[in-house]
């Protein structure tokens, strides 16, 4: 399903499993993201592109059976260059609306970490990654991800790059940050970007650590690791002995059986 843009910004939601995915299905989510966070914490392993790609080309093909709607896929910062083609053309075939391609060099460290270690990718390089995505992506969308702002670089920095990947040929731009509470950061981004004569990219979100205002310029929002965060802490209460459980009989009605 080919990911629109539109007005109205776009909700999308967390799925790192058939189960979860079902869920979002039947929400007012707009469409699904699958996390690199969330799909190597599944496995019980660190988000460093530790988890080869191949086995998120399963899951989008694992989820897309089972949704209707849009799926946005997290390819960290793509791999190898010479990798990539393969990589769009296998996730546009899994059922891929969208893949977001961050611009840290490889292998890269969760943005969130406290004290991670970013370091971005050289720009000429990440745009060249934007072309070759471009031409193997089909109908599938190509967003670039932009780590300045995580990586501690100025506004400036953040702002160049966005420029020569909307240059590159990027169907939006994903800005992000882990400000706390406030989006000033992401907001002032995004009124100085949309200021670029001629730019009408679109701009994607990842709310995590702020809140954004009623009113904002993002064309998407994404919902980066809730229902993840929402499991764990559910099996936490179980184990100690405080968690109230669904029945079989609400797994049977939203499986089948």
């Amino acid at each position: 399903m080919k990911l629109q843009f539109s007005n109205n910004p776009l909700k999308i939601l967390e799925a790192h499993s058939g189960l979860s995915a079902l869920l979002v299905e039947k929400s007012d989510y707009d469409g699904i993201w699958i996390s690199s966070l969330t799909h190597a914490a599944s496995k019980g392993l660190p988000d460093n592109e530790l988890v080869p790609l191949k086995e998120r080309v399963d899951l989008t093909e694992e989820i897309r059976r089972i949704t209707t709607k849009p799926i946005v896929v997290d390819i960290d910062t793509g791999g190898d260059i010479r990798h990539l083609p393969y990589y769009i053309q296998w996730f546009n075939r899994a059922g891929a609306s969208a893949v977001i391609i961050e611009d840290k060099k490889y292998p890269k460290e969760n943005s969130l970490l406290e004290n991670g270690n970013h370091q971005l990718e050289d720009i000429d390089i990440f745009c060249e990654k934007i072309r070759i995505a471009k031409m193997a992506s089909q109908e599938m969308s190509i967003i670039a991800r932009l780590e300045s702002l995580i990586a501690k670089k100025s506004m400036n920095n953040a702002l160049l790059r966005a420029n020569a990947y909307r240059e590159a040929g990027t169907d939006a731009i994903l800005i992000h940050s882990k400000a706390e509470i406030s989006a000033n950061e992401v907001m002032e981004f995004a009124q100085r970007f949309k200021k670029t004569p001629k730019c009408n990219t679109p701009l994607v979100a990842i709310p995590t650590t702020y809140e954004l205002p009623e009113v904002h310029p993002f064309s998407m929002v994404i919902y980066a690791n809730q229902l993840l965060r929402a499991s764990l802490k559910g099996m936490e209460n179980y184990l100690e002995g405080k968690a109230e459980l669904a029945e079989v009989e609400d797994i049977f009605k939203l499986v089948g059986h």
